[in-house]
């Protein structure tokens, strides 16, 4: 029996099957049995500023070295799992692969002195997919904030069962920001603050993976000064204008202003504003929590991938899937993670 909170209502016990169904109809919930005290600690959410983007010159030269011939082989050996699915097999040695690739993109492109400040660590889970955390130290003896760059590694078909290839959802989230934290540390990122880049496990199963983490730095006080979250960057529907969807419910207002900016500023495409519901992902674990978090999906939330949580979710399926489109969220991330984090010269 598993705990699941609902919006606006308490919270209900109820078996793995009740919350499959719940899935199968679309319902977002957050399964709260190992994280009931989250954000209990903290009575109110936390506050940052977040100042307009000031740093084109450190940004830009950065964003000319992005590419989609990464993801696009990332992703064709992500989504050839049979599964994601946090409790298979499969979803195991797909988040053990992650983790490899992860640690050569690290070696392959992180100077020798670089690497001293990154660490590739896995945060344990009782059901053996273990969520991802990589971490660039800052370099500041003063300043202790966090900036967390997020995206969730496991899939799920609408029946747990059946195949999940999850090439959008969210294997796509996965290669973009594995993209933006291979083209940092080729350019030898030495943050100010430390940067964080996170691989959840089981967001399908009602954002477990994420709130085990969030809960863990809560407890520990860890000071997270913005969270943003990447699910889906790969889908432009037929006949519809490029663009990105940025969450405006559930997540905190002047994190999202400050990512319309980014937008604005960095990539080639408009945003439009969207809204997908409770605990849609894993940026609502942290807003739980009471850090500031945002979200960003492929377009406006009506306009994205309809294949999802079934095998159809597959980077061959149509040529409404697109690695370029990806490549834009991969500017947001590094944007975001530079503009906020700082820059050591």
């Amino acid at each position: 029996m598993r705990l699941v909170e609902l919006e606006g209502q308490s919270p209900v016990w109820m078996s793995e099957l009740e919350k499959i169904k719940l899935k199968a109809k679309g319902v977002n919930f957050l399964d709260i049995t190992d994280a009931q005290d989250l954000g209990l600690q903290f009575k109110a959410l936390r506050t940052s500023s977040f100042p307009s983007p000031n740093a084109a010159d450190k940004v830009e030269p950065i964003l000319k070295t992005l590419s989609t011939k990464g993801p696009e082989e990332n992703l064709k050996k992500f989504s050839s799992f049979r599964t994601r699915y946090y409790r298979s097999d499969t979803g195991r040695e797909s988040q053990q692969w992650l983790l490899s690739k992860i640690s050569e993109v690290t070696a392959d492109n992180a100077s020798k002195s670089l690497r001293k400040l990154i660490s590739v660590k896995e945060f344990p889970h009782s059901w053996g997919q273990n969520s991802i955390i990589v971490r660039i130290n800052g370099t500041s003896t003063s300043d202790d904030g966090v900036v967390v760059i997020g995206a969730h590694q496991d899939s799920t078909n609408m029946w747990p069962f059946l195949p999940a290839p999850g090439a959008d959802d969210d294997g796509s989230g996965s290669v973009t920001i594995l993209e933006a934290y291979r083209g940092l540390i080729a350019a030898d990122f030495r943050p100010v603050r430390a940067v964080e880049f996170h691989w959840y496990s089981a967001e399908e199963g009602g954002l477990l993976g994420s709130q085990a983490v969030a809960k863990a730095y809560e407890i520990s006080s860890t000071n997270v000064l913005a969270m943003s979250q990447f699910d889906m960057t790969a889908w432009v529907k037929r006949g519809t204008r490029e663009e990105v969807g940025i969450i405006t419910d559930f997540v905190d207002p002047d994190l999202t202003t400050f990512n319309k900016e980014l937008v604005d500023k960095y990539l080639n495409i408009p945003y439009v504003e969207t809204k997908c519901g409770y605990a849609c992902s894993d940026h609502a674990s942290w807003r739980k929590a009471g850090y500031p978090s945002s979200f960003t999906i492929e377009s406006s939330f009506e306009n994205s991938n309809k294949n999802i949580h079934s095998v159809n979710d597959r980077i061959d399926i149509s040529d409404e899937f697109s690695f370029s489109h990806m490549l834009e969220f991969s500017k947001l991330a590094v944007a975001f993670a530079v503009e906020l984090a700082g820059w050591s010269e």
